[in-house]
């Protein structure tokens, strides 16, 4: 178990916010966009990892549809205000602190009230979707309806169904269906780890920028 945590770990320590599955290509029609939703949640470790919990968190709490659903809905909002020219600040910082936030909460064994999971997860889900709105305002030329329509539906898709397969193969496989059970304590830990390193990771980012270093 410690080998796979140290190297969960090392997996999500690097940056992992511009993940392109066109591999940079622009997106024109409805299926590129699609594909590019579908791609990105899964390719970025520090999204996929918090759409995992997303799922777990809320069935531990009896909202194993609702807590991803809450996410998702925050989460294409922060999509479509990026969209529309309105960026969240500081996303990649707060993308990792989601992370060592939730992670810390069930690495604690404790459970939050239903409603409370609901809003910490959309909260963070709106600079997750900012995050994913990078792409549509980075793209080459002018997104239309069709590729934005596409890439908010591969968004929503893929990670409400990730979301509730992380949290039946956490209660049929794993057995877990109690905040203080071990396995749910141990994928805390994961997540609160690699939000950790990411955190110190963007720490350090401004505290060169501070000093002028490179």
């Amino acid at each position: 178990m410690k080998r796979l945590l140290t190297a969960a770990l090392l997996v999500v320590a690097g940056p992992a916010l511009a993940h392109h599955p066109l591999a940079g290509a622009p997106m024109t029609t409805f299926a590129d966009g699609a594909l590019s939703g579908i791609g990105h949640p899964v390719l970025g470790f520090d999204h996929l990892f918090f759409v995992a919990l997303a799922g777990v968190a809320g069935l531990l709490v009896g909202r194993r549809f609702a807590a991803p659903g809450a996410y998702v809905a925050a989460m294409l909002a922060g999509c479509a205000l990026m969209y529309a020219g309105v960026g969240l600040p500081a996303k990649e910082a707060v993308i990792a602190l989601s992370l060592l936030v939730t992670g810390g909460i069930v690495l604690s064994g404790r459970a939050l009230a239903p409603g409370l999971t609901l809003a910490l997860f959309a909260g963070f889900g709106l600079f997750h979707g900012s995050a994913f709105g990078d792409s549509l305002a980075g793209a080459e030329g002018a997104v239309g309806g069709a590729v934005l329509a596409g890439y908010l539906l591969g968004l929503a898709v893929v990670q409400f169904a990730l979301a509730v397969a992380a949290g039946w193969v956490a209660e049929t496989v794993f057995r877990t269906r109690e905040p203080g059970a071990i396995n749910a304590r141990i994928a805390g830990a994961v997540v609160a780890g690699a939000g950790l390193l990411l955190t110190l990771e963007a720490a350090e980012g401004v505290a060169f920028a501070a000093l002028g270093w490179g």
